[in-house]
């Protein structure tokens, strides 16, 4: 059975969208390591916990070839003498010779005449007399300087600029106890102290723990999205009195009711402030 990640609604096996709200659902593989049905971006298997993503291996690449065109040459012209025979007047036989003026021979044959030279003029060469220095400029006066007021400071203990961090919670309805998310991890694990993987929220000390599993649940954070999981629990996890098979995840928004067990004994409400 497929959970809808968008509305919770169980659908069978195989099913390709959401009979409830038409939304895609995820593909399926087996587990490598059980051989259980989880889904294709699921973390851990449902029922041994084993990690998926340790499993997976880089697809072959198949190497293409480019086919060998093979470039013909363009056929040689061989130059055929009689057409260069057909041609007018190929030979230059019946051209006429160009009869030459006697003028311009003679032209030719005279060399040409000196231009006529002409004597340079005097050029008058007067004394230079040297100028008087200029006589320098007064001074400006200097301008009176304005007195600036100085700005006033800020008051202590106030900054310029206050960043709006955003943080995630889950409040204990039972208890009415607030629990922040650690902001440096990527994975929150929910459950009770075990000797393979200790938990960040342990719910050993709420009533009715009895039925919450030392593995349970983990909550992912992507960037600014918060994803809850079942990691294999055995009472089970849900989400707004919907259950969240094991190897899927719901993606959490604020006001979502998380139930670990079944009859709402250990509930959590998420926040967002």
């Amino acid at each position: 059975m497929i959970v809808c990640p968008n509305c919770n609604h169980p659908n069978p096996n195989g099913a390709v969208q959401c009979e409830a709200c038409y939304t895609p659902l995820p593909a399926t593989s087996n587990c490598p390591n059980c051989g259980a049905t989880v889904q294709a971006d699921a973390a851990f298997c449902g029922q041994c916990g084993f990690n998926l993503h340790s499993a997976a291996a880089p697809a072959a690449v198949a190497a293409t070839v480019a086919p060998e065109i093979p470039v013909q040459a363009p056929p040689l012209v061989t130059p055929d003498p009689l057409l260069d025979l057909l041609q007018p007047d190929a030979l230059g036989i019946n051209q006429q010779p160009v009869a030459v003026p006697p003028t311009a021979v003679a032209a030719e044959s005279t060399p040409p005449s000196p231009p006529p030279t002409v004597a340079p003029e005097p050029v008058a060469v007067e004394a230079a007399i040297p100028s008087p220095p200029p006589e320098p400029e007064p001074a400006p006066a200097p301008e009176p300087e304005l007195e600036t007021a100085p700005a006033p400071a800020a008051p202590a203990g106030v900054s310029r600029t206050q960043l709006q961090q955003v943080t995630a919670r889950v409040v204990h309805i039972q208890s009415d106890r607030e629990i922040e998310l650690p902001q440096s991890l990527s994975v929150i694990h929910i459950g009770k102290p075990n000797d393979r993987i200790p938990p960040d929220i342990d719910v050993s000390g709420f009533s009715n723990s009895e039925i919450v599993s030392r593995i349970h649940a983990d909550i992912r954070v992507e960037g600014d999205a918060y994803y809850v999981e079942d990691v294999g629990s055995s009472n089970g996890t849900y989400i707004n009195n919907l259950p969240l098979l094991p190897g899927n995840r719901h993606r959490l928004r604020p006001g979502d009711r998380i139930s670990l067990g079944k009859g709402d004994l250990v509930t959590f409400i998420f926040q967002l402030t």
